[in-house]
């Protein structure tokens, strides 16, 4: 926050030059003397609610307006996973209330066997074709299409053909849990960057 706070006097004085005011025409309106506004613009005046509640109303901001957080770094940087031939992409940050994933299947000569557990699965097909075995249902899925399902009932998901699909996969934490962390599997992480495009 004391970061932030040195901030706010260059925005003011931003603000001002962006309507053509001048230092006494906003100081009157807001009550304070020209000098104070103008220490406060250049940072030699610290800044307080009583001299910024008026500046605020005079510009038709909040205070939040002008004391607004540093944005943390929105790229996403985790590991991969590789499981049983699939390469597992995390697109969302650990913890992050919606879990999203890139997938991709490899081909495979036998669909693996059926999983149930809670929740609801929703995946998109980038590329390749993709074939879901859903109950009684066996499904191929093509570049565009998507399904939602509800994994309890048993489901299988694999590439169908001999070219890898590549899928995006959101999915509750149980599902997390099946898809990247089952035991005994022979798992280790790499780099996206060693992601080959099927």
């Amino acid at each position: 926050m004391t970061e932030e706070l040195k901030h706010i006097g260059p925005r003011l004085r931003a603000l001002r030059n962006d309507r053509d005011w001048t230092l006494d025409e906003v100081a009157t309106r807001a009550g304070i003397s020209p000098s104070t506004l103008s220490r406060l613009e250049s940072g030699k005046r610290q800044a307080s609610l009583e001299l910024l509640l008026p500046l605020t109303r005079q510009f038709g901001i909040s205070i939040d307006d002008l004391v607004t957080p540093k944005a943390a770094d929105p790229r996403v940087r985790r590991r991969a996973i590789r499981r049983n031939g699939m390469v597992i992409t995390p697109l969302a940050p650990e913890g992050s209330p919606v879990a999203t994933y890139r997938i991709t299947y490899p081909p495979v000569a036998t669909p693996p066997e059926p999983q149930v557990h809670d929740g609801f699965e929703w995946l998109y097909v980038i590329s390749g074709r993709l074939r879901l075995l859903l109950g009684s249902q066996d499904l191929v899925l093509t570049n565009g299409e998507a399904a939602e399902f509800d994994t309890r009932i048993p489901h299988s998901i694999c590439a169908a053909g001999k070219r890898s699909a590549q899928v995006l996969s959101i999915f509750n934490n149980e599902g997390i849990r099946m898809h990247t962390h089952a035991p005994g599997d022979d798992m280790h992480t790499h780099s996206p960057g060693d992601d080959t495009n099927p």
